[in-house]
């Protein structure tokens, strides 16, 4: 493409007007996975593509230092980054019973943004056809004659342009897409460390329903070992709104005083965050040369708000369509199967025909953790998952699949604290 080759507008002198093969825009969890990726992949001519990585400046564009969890079996590519695992999970019912369970060969892994971050740039500064661009975006658009365009602006106000075959944009959407069933999985963490040994290292507290549970929704405490005395908890709540931050600080104290009878705790580092948990269709192809990924591409599981898996998942998926030469579009983060399990799920949590507390509670304790792990990791086989829906309220699950087609997908209401 040639400066004649895009259409007339007001970012015709940029400070930034770069081409390059492949952009991608956000340098979260799924951007800088996908550039990760195709920054080192070599294409059906040989060559790795020029890839453009276009990250927000500093500011309040950039997300938060945050969590990210997920299961896997052996080594992993980022496991230098990996800040703890577990060998053993354990989820409480509200009424006290628990489910433990050893995971054998799979660990349970827990990596902080900001160790992600550095490992990855670290990776990418070693590759020559990686391009760093700083630019607050505001479009991304196809362009007439071919490719697409993103523009933006540096952080001090002035143009910044890349152009590309190829635009991958893993910035969250603004409004959730119309859904027959929309919660919201809504948190505060505390990093905490004890004056004496609270915690079992190498188990992790999946699920504590102990907690006082909401009138709609369910809520449960989460707890992730650092070591015997340090700890992530968290409290976590499904329901239709985030609450106010004293609310999830009441919460906590309640969770690690009474719950847990943690004494000498002082708070180090805390965290929060919003998942959507929703049946939206969330489009992968927001144009003819312009995908969606992350979040904004469905990769959040409806169920449990796990992504980071499923980012690495489209992300190798890309990553391999590109160096064989066809159209690198995304594939669905989640099978049909499994969204459609999710739907029926939260239909019947949001209509409160089961309790969700005990829902999550006797999945666990009514099944073997390694089918009930591979489920919520998206691999299970039909059969195992119809032994897991026997194992929920049936006739509760059952009305709630019929009613499903003959719902309208419905905007989701804009909910704040």
């Amino acid at each position: 493409m040639t400066d004649q080759d895009i259409p007339d507008d007001p970012d015709a002198l940029c400070d930034v007007d770069i081409d390059v093969d492949i952009a991608v825009v956000g340098a979260g969890a799924a951007g800088l996975s996908l550039a990760h990726r195709l920054a080192s992949a070599a294409g059906p001519h040989g060559a790795a593509p020029a890839v453009a990585l276009v990250e927000a400046p500093d500011g309040p564009a950039r997300t938060p230092a945050r969590t990210w969890c997920f299961w896997e079996t052996g080594d992993g590519p980022y496991d230098e980054a990996v800040r703890a695992c577990w060998s053993r999970l354990r989820v409480r019912g509200p009424d006290g019973r628990v489910a433990e369970a050893e995971l054998g060969g799979t660990r349970y892994k827990m990596i902080r943004s900001p160790d992600f971050t550095a490992l990855v740039e670290r990776r990418l500064a070693r590759l020559p056809r990686l391009h760093r661009v700083t630019a607050a975006v505001d479009r991304v658009l196809d362009d007439p004659a071919g490719g697409a365009v993103v523009h933006g602006a540096d952080a001090s106000g002035r143009p910044v342009r890349v152009r590309a075959r190829w635009v991958f944009d893993s910035r969250p959407p603004r409004r959730l897409p119309a859904a027959r069933s929309t919660l919201l999985q809504h948190f505060r963490g505390w990093f905490v460390r004890c004056a004496a040994d609270a915690f079992d290292p190498a188990t992790v507290e999946l699920m504590d329903f102990r907690t006082p549970q909401p009138a709609h929704g369910l809520s449960f405490g989460y707890v992730l070992p650092l070591g015997r005395r340090e700890a992530l908890v968290e409290y976590t709540e499904f329901s239709g709104a985030p609450l106010p931050r004293e609310a999830y600080e009441r919460a906590l104290r309640h969770y690690t005083g009474r719950v847990l009878g943690l004494e000498g705790v002082s708070v180090v580092d805390t965290e929060q965050g919003v998942i959507p948990m929703t049946d939206a269709v969330f489009p992968r192809r927001a144009g003819r040369r312009v995908f969606r990924i992350g979040t904004a591409g469905g990769a959040t599981r409806p169920a449990t708000g796990y992504t980071f898996a499923a980012v690495q998942r489209q992300s190798d998926a890309i990553a391999d369509a590109w160096r064989r030469g066809r159209v690198p579009v995304p594939p669905p983060a989640h099978s049909a199967r499994h969204r459609a399990m999710d739907a029926v799920m939260l239909r019947a949590v949001d209509t409160g025909r089961v309790a969700g507390a005990r829902f999550f509670s006797e999945l666990f304790l009514r099944n073997p953790a390694d089918r009930l792990l591979r489920f919520l990791d998206g691999r299970s086989r039909w059969w195992e998952e119809v032994a897991i829906g026997m194992s929920t309220p049936v006739l509760p699950m059952l009305r709630s699949a019929v009613e499903l087609p003959l719902l309208r997908r419905r905007d989701a209401p804009v909910r704040r604290p």
